[in-house]
């Protein structure tokens, strides 16, 4: 093979490998996947470097730094490739946010958090909410969430978890707990004593589905093959709950969430009751923002939400889920593109699929 013959061969392989794309287009959201170096000039590069382009037979891919050193290159000195990209810096200082609004007792105002990470609030609120899938005061928020039920499971009597959930008196509290909760902090302890909850079990082209609502949205949407399964385990979340049969009002709002669930680019134009620790809403958030029709890996969405070494927990607030479709953890593939588990089956999560991708 000559020299000519065998530059095309280099060109051609590099062109149809995924990563000249990113590399083509500088995307910095590649930067923590991979580096590459260049033949002719002994460098590496992260993807979103802004030299000029190499030619593609002078290019060849390294999973990381270390690598790419192990194989005699060295780091440009434009982009830095051995030290932390700009979003490992700022996932780094936004966990650390996160840390923070999770130990203070006083929640930081927006202006304090934007001084301890040397940013200007807007470019925080900014950085923040597109790592996290939250604002800073959502998140603290929804920390707090998680606390108030800790307090009320540990706690002897609703004004002690009061205190114990870091609220300085009991009118922010009660302001608070319906939201968290779904219901007063009193009935939240008794298991869902004397709240209501309707509820009707339907079919839909995926099997049977169950929809239910508390005062404050939809709270349930289960998908089965069995349709006295689906109401046990609604009943296992509430055990003291009233589980009412719908209303016509209700009725319509199923009929809504089924329509939803045949097409879900349609969206569903109904509240929510959703209840999670701080992390799972942040993981629940970031699968709300992707679109139908696409896929991400579990590995995209913990670097989303700031947190890269969390895999495995993702995965795990997405088998959490309660609201099937709505909030859409079928869109979370494995890192190859591959279908791992699914709360409600993995042929369900191929038809969604399937379905969303021909609308």
């Amino acid at each position: 093979m000559n020299i000519s013959t065998r530059a095309k061969a280099f060109a051609i392989g590099t062109e149809a490998d995924p990563r000249w794309a990113a590399v083509r287009a500088r995307d910095p959201q590649a930067d923590d996947s991979f580096v590459y170096s260049v033949r002719t000039t002994g460098v590496y590069c992260r993807p979103s470097c802004g030299a000029r382009p190499a030619r593609p037979e002078n290019v060849a891919f390294h999973d990381t730094p270390a690598d790419a050193e192990r194989a005699g290159f060295r780091a440009c000195r434009r982009c830095r490739p051995d030290e932390p990209s700009l979003a490992a810096q700022q996932a780094a200082i936004v966990t650390r946010l996160c840390r923070r609004l999770e130990s203070d007792e006083q929640t930081p105002t927006l202006e304090q958090l934007a001084d301890d990470a040397q940013w200007s609030p807007f470019h925080l609120h900014r950085v923040f909410k597109r790592i996290t899938g939250l604002t800073p005061k959502a998140y603290a928020a929804a920390h707090r969430g998680r606390r108030v039920q800790d307090a009320l499971a540990r706690s002897g009597t609703v004004t002690e978890a009061i205190f114990e959930a870091g609220y300085n008196s009991g009118g922010r509290f009660y302001v608070d707990a319906p939201k968290v909760l779904g219901m007063t902090p009193t009935r939240w302890r008794a298991g869902g004593a004397d709240t209501e909850l309707r509820f009707a079990v339907g079919q839909c082209s995926l099997g049977a589905i169950l929809v239910a609502r508390s005062e404050v949205g939809i709270c349930a949407i289960l998908l089965g093959d069995d349709p006295d399964a689906l109401t046990r385990e609604l009943q296992d979340r509430f055990p003291q709950a009233r589980l009412v049969g719908g209303d016509a009002i209700f009725e319509a709002w199923v009929a809504r969430v089924v329509g939803f669930v045949e097409a879900p680019a349609i969206g569903l134009d109904l509240p929510l009751d959703i209840r999670g620790t701080a992390f799972q809403q942040r993981v629940w958030q970031a699968l709300q923002a992707i679109p139908p029709g696409e896929t991400a890996s579990y590995a995209e969405i913990a670097r989303r939400i700031g947190a890269p070494a969390a895999t495995r927990a993702v995965a795990q607030a997405c088998g959490a889920n309660a609201l099937a479709v709505a909030i859409p953890c079928h869109r979370v593939v494995r890192r190859d593109g591959g279908l791992s588990g699914y709360r409600w089956g993995v042929e369900r999560k191929r038809a969604l699929l399937v379905r969303e991708a021909q609308r």
